[in-house]
């Protein structure tokens, strides 16, 4: 019998038990991961711009964290496996929380779409907006401020304003003493957290229940991360010629026949340049996409990492600290529901680990699920996988559904979005 095959799953009755007041803290899900191409490959941590304008540019984030050891004695396990003592040590931030649930988020939209019999069941809003090509719709899953978000707001249901609406007023007129209308219509946020950032009094605000991160500790602890920090080399081939160079009259008369596909950043700029051109000059058609582009070293590239450490946090703390009416019963139910869901979207997100470009990781030995049972107690469990979190998931609602709390049938809240919004959108990067 294999070590996950010993080990006890978690169960409905563990999260209903822990979701009471008192109970454990959180359960964390912790996974070695590792350079896919080995330990000699480097990885892509997540950029982020340091900076504005013309001094903007593109970092790595490196912190100092505490360390352990890798888990010892495998073969114990249903019990709080011992770690070898750490020590601060220098790592990089591969991927953040942030996007950690918006992976979380996504899978479990994927399995929607997929049909798979529990996250079909999860209420959720949708804004759709009209478009050239049909209908596009927009969850409140995909959505940065879930169902508080600006493209929710500005839209309307049956031809009037949402903010007019009264379904939508009892979901922006929640209250800690009872957020029982956003469990029945856009859960999202009461697990991945919400802000109605824009209201003017009586904003909800909602932390993230769940989190979850990616860092990998830098090979050399001697050298700061600036210095460990690998170059990666950009180039373009043009098979057809290696420069184009046009005459502004040409160069005026390729932008006006693309106009309708190209931004409207770079179309003010190219009719800058052609502008302030002479009748002789030449002018690059490289950023219409045509001529190569010399290789350079530019952009920051990757770093070399000794362990990589992805980990899960779903606060049952927090979970407890939502409410649905007076009656326990039905809070215990709502709370163990949303921990379900919670759990779902870990082993959702952990079945693909897909992250970016040049970044391409596996697991070094299965994930370590940890049950937090207060006063320095813990209890592990099998690592969480989408079948047996499905299977969990559905028992919850069906309980939720049982005590009166909340009845998921795949409900949803639509919203017409605002075609002035549509209409002015941009692919281009925000400024």
């Amino acid at each position: 019998m294999s070590q996950n095959e010993s080990q006890t799953t978690i169960t409905l009755a563990d999260l209903i038990e822990n979701v009471k007041l008192g109970g454990g803290s959180v359960i964390t899900s912790n996974t070695e991961l590792e350079p896919a191409a080995g330990p000699q490959a480097s990885v892509a941590p997540a950029k982020y711009v340091e900076g504005k304008g013309q001094a903007a540019k593109s970092v790595f984030v490196y912190e100092t964290r505490y360390i352990a050891g890798k888990p010892e004695n495998q073969d114990e396990p249903k019990t709080a496996k011992k770690t070898v003592k750490g020590k601060p040590q220098t790592v990089v931030l591969i991927d953040s929380k942030q996007s950690e649930l918006n992976r979380a988020e996504a899978a479990i939209e994927q399995g929607r779409q997929y049909g798979d019999e529990a996250v079909v069941k999860i209420p959720r809003a949708v804004v759709t907006y009209q478009t050239e090509n049909g209908p596009v719709e927009y969850t409140d899953m995909e959505l940065s401020h879930r169902i508080f978000d600006g493209h929710f707001r500005a839209g309307t249901i049956d031809g009037k304003l949402i903010t007019e609406n009264d379904d939508y007023r009892a979901l922006r007129n929640c209250t800690p003493a009872d957020m029982s209308a956003l469990l029945n219509t856009a859960p999202a946020a009461l697990l991945f957290g919400a802000w109605d950032s824009t209201r003017k009094s009586n904003q909800v605000r909602l932390r993230s229940a769940l989190v979850g991160e990616i860092i990998g500790v830098l090979a050399d602890q001697k050298r700061t991360g600036e210095e460990q920090q690998a170059r990666r080399s950009g180039a373009r081939v043009d098979a057809v010629a290696a420069s184009v160079k046009l005459a502004p009259k040409d160069m005026e008369s390729l932008v006006n026949d693309q106009e309708a596909e190209l931004s409207p950043g770079n179309i003010g700029a190219r009719r800058n340049e052609i502008k302030k051109a002479k009748a002789d000059d030449r002018i690059s058609a490289s950023p219409l996409g045509l001529g190569s582009i010399p290789p350079s070293v530019e952009e920051i590239g990757g770093v070399a990492c000794r362990r990589i450490i992805r980990s899960w946090v779903l606060s049952l703390a927090s979970l407890r600290q939502l409410r649905f009416g007076q009656d326990e019963n039905k809070n215990v139910a709502a709370r163990a529901l949303l921990a379900a869901l919670g759990l779902n979207a870990i082993a959702r997100a952990e079945r693909e680990l897909y992250i970016r470009a040049n970044c391409d990781l596996i697991e070094s030995s299965a994930p370590v699920v940890t049950l937090d049972q207060r006063f320095g107690e813990k209890k592990t469990f099998a690592p969480l996988t989408v079948e047996h979190t499905d299977q969990l998931l559905l028992e919850a609602i069906e309980n939720a559904k049982k005590v009166g709390v909340a009845d998921w049938n795949g409900q949803t809240f639509n919203v017409d979005g605002n075609p002035i919004i549509i209409k002015n959108a941009t692919a281009e990067d925000a400024e």
